[in-house]
């Protein structure tokens, strides 16, 4: 009989509501849920057939029955949330930013490498099927040196909405729209960059409301990226090759990419749906952890935190009490 992976969510908001509604596999199910508060975690699992609702989170860790930890609430708790998980030797998804810092990831591998676990960050990007499309048929073309990347991310936010603007919250745009930029970004770059610029426009909450993000590498391949919480912007990404572009929209759910060539022919890569998104996520997670091969994301995840040390120190931004690590 093909093993089963029982899930666990912690949180009860609206991404886990989504993760739990588009959660579909044949290799995988939903066992628990996790909330502080008990009459939400059992109307959430009335509502996805969940058998168990817990409102503590060491009584889930201590449930031998689940073997992965899918975890939705806010950024600042993150690093304590993976950590108790992987000590309890339960693999670990993580909503993005998986944690605030570089060094706190490091700390978090270690513990997984030790304990034989696995950590993830549900970064989109990286499971989307289009861009596994794309990613081999760059390999089998000549496109030439890649020379530009330019990835756009604007979301209009009311100052009083929810938590994108409480520091205390770990809020921000570079954290939590940022992260599918860089994610953009990184996944394409052929190695990561040495020279971080950028500029930024804070908001009087403490927070980072908008910037510009500049990457050089020594391959001298460049991506500039543009945030902002107090604008709409269309979510394109462009990847400039010598020979022709791509034009990737709606980038962090993308199913369809198209390229263009210098004489103005183009190819149209179609794959997935966008509406399927965390499904994709639940799948190959699920896959990579039952036949224990190697996670091929983390690396990039922490390329990412890197380049956000570095633009978050020019910026001077710190979230006191969260980053002791």
């Amino acid at each position: 009989m093909e093993m089963l992976l029982k899930w666990a969510i912690v949180g009860t908001g609206g991404v886990a509501h989504e993760f739990a509604n588009q959660f579909q596999s044949d290799n995988a199910v939903i066992e628990a849920v996790v909330s502080r508060n008990q009459n939400a975690a059992d109307t959430f699992a009335n509502k996805f057939h969940i058998n168990k609702a817990y409102s503590d989170y060491e009584s889930a860790l201590s449930d031998s029955e689940i073997d992965i930890i899918y975890i939705a609430i806010p950024h600042n708790m993150h690093y304590e949330y993976i950590y108790r998980a992987l000590e309890a030797h339960k693999h670990v998804v993580c909503e993005k930013v998986i944690v605030l810092n570089s060094r706190q990831l490091r700390v978090l591998r270690e513990l997984a490498d030790k304990n034989g676990l696995y950590l993830f960050e549900a970064m989109t990007i990286h499971f989307m099927p289009v861009y596994k499309d794309v990613k081999e048929w760059i390999k089998t073309n000549d496109l030439g040196p890649l020379k530009m990347i330019q990835v756009n991310f604007g979301s209009y936010k009311n100052i009083e909405d929810r938590y994108f603007f409480k520091k205390e919250l770990a809020g921000g745009a570079l954290f939590d729209i940022g992260v599918y930029a860089l994610n953009f970004a990184r996944f394409f770059l052929s190695e990561q960059p040495n020279s971080v610029l950028t500029q930024v426009v804070m908001n009087k909450s403490g927070v980072d409301e908008s910037s510009t993000i500049s990457l050089k590498n020594e391959k001298e391949e460049l991506a500039n990226i543009s945030l902002t919480f107090r604008a709409k912007m269309p979510k394109v990404g462009i990847i400039a090759f010598e020979n022709g572009y791509f034009t990737v929209d709606n980038y962090p759910s993308a199913n369809n990419i198209l390229f263009t060539s210098h004489s103005g022919d183009s190819v149209s890569f179609e794959s997935g749906y966008s509406t399927k998104r965390l499904n994709y996520e639940v799948k190959e997670i699920s896959q990579i952890v039952l036949s224990k091969t190697s996670n091929p994301y983390i690396d990039l995840t922490s390329d990412v935190l890197e380049i956000m040390d570095k633009v978050r120190k020019e910026w001077n931004l710190t979230y006191d009490g969260f980053e002791t690590i």
